[in-house]
């Protein structure tokens, strides 16, 4: 049980917070020059120059591109079509067909956008060319700038709903084997004969594992801080006040479990049922704005959801307590109801 509480979370944090990352870096593109001009390389210079784009071939054959495409040889294939630089010069516009795999629809839309922005950078250089002769070409300068993660660091994002994920996995699955290996080994039945009551039975079952989920926060913002340069914006107070009620939902669930199963096999079956759920339902790997309606609200029943949302606005956006009351409101209901279930069920099996 020491390796589960102390090794495996922190061995986790490091590579899920590296592997876990919304960046497509290094593309392979495919190359289909049909012009062969100095302007057609210079366009073909800012995609392999770029940092996003790796080329992995050229050819003049469509039949060959849908190849690399379908042999996921190549994610992008950019067709600059014959007389792309006279059409560019004379007409001031030209077209230019880019074939993207979108088989994964989100690194397809990171890869559209790192090639607008290419072909935005490729226009204002030559833009020059665009204007007809004499007319003046307006300009319109953008300037972008990215709130609470201005560098656009990801493992900003990633690390602070990563950190709830492994405190969630240590609380629900010690809490959810506890109970359930007094049952197998029989003590369960010495305990039932003492005048212990039910209240008093789930504490002393739920306290040690709520210090030590405080303590497994602890370390993890050590490391959020010291390896990946997470800031804290907010307040340290603030977060484990919601960290405290937050581990009474999740203990309180998994001795809820706990008495409902004979089996320490079967208690993890069904911790990790609901880990899935939680999980893919949370916020964290895809946003929540972006799911169905029905799923939007399915998440206000998910408390990782709402845990997730606290750490990354306090962490990264230093948010106070008022801007988080409604979601700390339904963590404290859910640690109610939670653990009024598992003393109640606990009451039920008491004559065993």
């Amino acid at each position: 049980m020491v390796p589960i509480i102390f090794i495996m979370p922190f061995i986790q944090l490091l590579i899920l917070s590296n592997a876990a990352t919304f960046d497509v870096k290094h593309v392979p593109f495919h190359l289909q020059d049909l012009d062969r001009s100095s302007l057609s390389n210079n366009l073909a210079r800012y995609f392999s120059s770029s940092g996003y784009f790796r080329r992995t071939g050229e050819s003049f054959s469509s039949i060959q591109a849908v190849d690399e495409l379908i042999s996921r040889k190549a994610d992008l294939v950019v067709v600059i079509p014959r007389n792309f630089e006279h059409d560019l010069i004379t007409l001031g516009s030209t077209p230019v067909q880019l074939i993207i795999n979108a088989e994964d629809g989100f690194s397809a839309g990171v890869i559209q956008g790192y090639t607008n922005d290419i072909i935005t950078g490729f226009n204002n250089e030559h833009k020059m060319l665009f204007a007809r002769a004499g007319a003046a070409f307006p300009e319109i300068q953008v300037t972008s700038s990215g709130w609470y993660n201005p560098e656009l660091e990801y493992t900003h994002y990633m690390v602070p709903g990563i950190l709830v994920i492994l405190v969630t996995l240590i609380g629900l699955f010690l809490s959810g084997m506890n109970v359930v290996s007094e049952k197998e080994t029989g003590t369960i039945e010495q305990i039932n004969v003492t005048p212990v009551k039910s209240y008093q039975f789930i504490t002393g079952k739920l306290l040690p594992f709520w210090i030590i989920g405080l303590g497994e926060l602890t370390l993890g913002l050590f490391i959020a801080r010291i390896v990946f340069h997470v800031p804290m914006l907010g307040s340290y107070l603030l977060v484990y006040l919601v960290a405290s009620i937050y581990l009474l939902v999740v203990l309180g669930m998994g001795l809820l479990i706990s008495t409902i199963t004979d089996t320490q096999q079967q208690a993890m079956f069904v911790a990790w049922f609901f880990m899935v759920i939680f999980t893919l339902l949370s916020g964290l790997f895809t946003s929540i704005e972006s799911m169905p309606d029905w799923a939007q609200l399915v998440t206000m029943l998910n408390p990782v959801r709402h845990f997730v949302d606290i750490m990354r606005r306090v962490m990264l956006k230093g948010s106070e307590f008022a801007d988080i009351t409604g979601s700390l409101v339904i963590l404290c209901v859910y640690a109610a109801v939670m653990l009024t279930l598992a003393v109640n069920r606990y009451k039920k099996v008491s004559y065993v």
